[in-house]
Order: C-alpha cells, then sequence, then structure tokens
C-alpha cells in the first residue's frame, strides 16, 4: 500500500472535467484507489463521489493505493495533480 498527499493547485478545484480525468487514470489500474478528505473515504474510480469532496484550490488530499500496479498507479495520479488536471494555470 502506498499513502501521499496531494494538493489540489488549479484554479477551479476538482470539479467535473478534473474528476473525470482522475477516474480516467484510475479505472485503468485494477488496484484500489482511495481519495480521503477528512473523515471521508472516496473510491477514485468513482465521478460522483469525487465531486462531493468539494475540493477547492489548495485542499489537500490523502491518496491511498492498493494493489499489485499499486505504483504506476500512484505515478500517474501525482503526475495528474502536478500537471494541474491539464488546465494550464
Amino acid at each position: 500500500m502506498i499513502e501521499r498527499d496531494l494538493t489540489i493547485s488549479n484554479k477551479l478545484g476538482l470539479h467535473a472535467r478534473a474528476a473525470a480525468k482522475v477516474v480516467s487514470v484510475a479505472s485503468r489500474y485494477s488496484c484500489a484507489i482511495e481519495v480521503m478528505h477528512g473523515e471521508r473515504r472516496i473510491d477514485a474510480k468513482s465521478i460522483m463521489g469525487l465531486l462531493t469532496l468539494g475540493a477547492a484550490k489548495g485542499t489537500e488530499l490523502r491518496v491511498r493505493v492498493d494493489g499489485d500496479d499499486e505504483a504506476p498507479a500512484m505515478d500517474e495520479l501525482t503526475d495528474l495533480f502536478e500537471r494541474k488536471f491539464d488546465e494550464g494555470e
């Protein structure tokens, strides 16, 4: 299992388009991927779950991956967050 804190750094936060990109990446892997904010734990493969987090710019989320392909999944998710979900801001 790998856990990492990732910060939302794009201007609009984890809105529908950004959440869809997280789901797209997470769905390519067989490992379990959770996104945690406070006491809430959300399956990263659920767009509705991610949207309920209401994660604005500056929000720190803990991402936990667990399974056979956890390392590449975490690397790709980290890269997505660092690229600001490709929103060019």
